[in-house]
């Protein structure tokens, strides 16, 4: 018996370490030789009468719009996914790419009519891992190969790159890439209150998907094949903490389990959000609050809503939620009342 136990605990923690079959979504392998210029697309910038075409504004995380605060220059603009650059043109500049899945899944939502979003023709393919749906979105797509509900590998095929969408050329061309959690299942009631203009994605709308940095997720998983999607989250930076109201588990924890520190039953939640606003924990807390207050930042002498797209005021060590910041942790807590 203890034998045949031994061998079955051996078996789950085999599955559990299996490695994720992680692939770059175009045939552009630059990111791993470390020629960042030639893997992400430029975004032009003129600052202080200067003009230049950084790279680095194709990344992940707060690399637009310069500005100068306390004689720092720091980018306050966020850029939730990553714009990679086209391998090949047609003799009219068109990018020639295809653009695939990352990774194994199901195909969730398409959004073939450009015109509906700043993301152009765009989809979103849901991956299962442990216990919870991870979700990719792949943007500015010239046509789409997929439907909804299909199958896909990694390396599976769903369109083509294009330049679909607001704010881009056949010039800048590319495929904006991002790999996030879904805030709530019930996005449209929550749209309704505090969004503006028609929302034609449902859940699949790019404010309901939190983004992380799929690059540096890519990077560290190449180095480590046995990281999971979980632990990556758990290694990522802190910058503050939301405490508020536990009306019992939320949805977000139930979709996702692995978020969860402490028992269930608790009379508040403690979120700790990085910079960006992506959550990546959940503690249980005794503490007694009658609504979202901010519990923990960390200090610095930039005010904060400059480094938190503007979910948190203050300086120092001093912070409070702006309108934004509580509009989001409702949108995670489900916490915010059906429209009449």
């Amino acid at each position: 018996m203890i034998r045949y136990l031994a061998i079955a605990l051996s078996v789950v923690s085999s599955l559990a370490a299996v490695p994720l079959d992680l692939q770059l979504p175009t045939e552009n392998r630059c990111l791993f030789t470390g020629e960042f210029d030639r893997f992400f697309m430029y975004v032009d910038r003129n600052f202080e009468g200067q003009a230049s075409k950084p790279w680095e504004a194709g990344s992940y995380g707060f690399v637009r719009t310069a500005v100068r605060i306390n004689d720092q220059v720091i980018c306050t603009k966020f850029h939730e996914g990553i714009d990679i650059c086209p391998m090949r043109r047609d003799k009219a500049g068109n990018p020639l790419d295809e653009v695939a899945s990352i990774a194994e899944g199901r195909v969730a939502y398409i959004s073939p009519i450009a015109g509906r979003s700043n993301y152009g023709k765009y989809v979103v393919v849901e991956h299962p891992w442990e216990n919870s749906s991870v979700y990719s979105l792949y943007a500015h797509l010239a046509n789409i190969t997929c439907q909804t509900g299909d199958s896909v590998k990694a390396g599976s095929t769903l369109g083509r790159m294009g330049f679909t969408g607001a704010g881009i050329d056949r010039t800048r061309a590319h495929c904006h890439l991002e790999l996030g959690l879904l805030m709530s299942t019930r996005y449209e009631d929550w749209h309704k209150i505090f969004g503006g203009g028609t929302n034609y994605h449902g859940n699949f709308n790019g404010m309901n998907i939190a983004g992380a940095d799929v690059s540096r997720f890519f990077l560290e998983q190449k180095a480590n094949p046995d990281l999971q999607f979980s632990e990556f989250m758990a290694n990522t930076p802190v910058y503050f903490k939301v405490t508020t109201p536990a009306h019992g588990t939320p949805d977000f924890v139930t979709r996702y389990p692995w978020i969860s520190r402490g028992p269930s039953a608790a009379v508040s939640w403690e979120i700790s959000f990085s910079a960006t606003g992506l959550p990546l924990a959940f503690t249980a807390s005794a503490r007694q609050v009658t609504a979202p207050l901010v519990t923990s930042v960390l200090p610095s002498s930039i005010p904060h809503r400059y480094l938190t797209r503007g979910l948190i005021t203050g300086v120092g060590n001093q912070a409070s939620l702006t309108k934004s910041g509580e509009q989001l942790v409702a949108l995670i807590m489900d916490q915010f009342p059906l429209k009449p």
